[in-house]
């Protein structure tokens, strides 16, 4: 899971010590976030960051729910399309698990063994949600907890 730390940090969810993760209005992105089971580990990866990576580890603490802001009016996630029967958007809710020292960076994930293929190392991969195999999952968790 993908945000820019304007928006929202690790040390943010730390503080607050669990999130809801709205405003995803990709439908790709949507499927991904409405397929995310209670429980499931996520990596919290900052983007447009100095430098970009994954900061640390969540978990899933509230399965797919109706995204509230797609209907509400002014909101700047307001979709006009969505009804109460309909909602078409989601959120979650994220709790952290755990935060890295240092951030594995983009370009260590580039260059990492066994990470060649995970979605984020792909140029023009720009999703906020992106799928992560459990050995890419291990691999970076590996890397996070040197």
């Amino acid at each position: 899971m993908k945000c820019e730390p304007a928006a929202y940090t690790i040390d943010d969810l730390k503080r607050d010590k669990t999130t809801s993760w709205e405003g995803v209005r990709n439908y790709q992105a949507r499927n991904f976030m409405r397929d995310m089971q209670l429980g499931d580990e996520v990596l919290f990866y900052a983007s447009n960051a100095d430098p970009s990576g994954v900061t640390g580890i969540a978990e899933i603490s509230r399965a797919a729910y109706p995204d509230p802001f797609a209907l509400k009016k002014g909101h700047k996630y307001f979709d006009e399309k969505a009804t109460k029967d309909d909602p078409i958007w989601v959120s979650v809710e994220l709790r952290l698990v755990e935060k890295f020292d240092e951030i594995v960076s983009l370009e260590t994930l580039k260059n990492t063994k066994g990470l060649e293929e995970m979605v984020v190392t792909k140029k023009g991969s720009r999703l906020s949600i992106q799928p992560v195999t459990a050995r890419e999952f291990e691999i970076v968790a590996k890397l996070g907890r040197r």
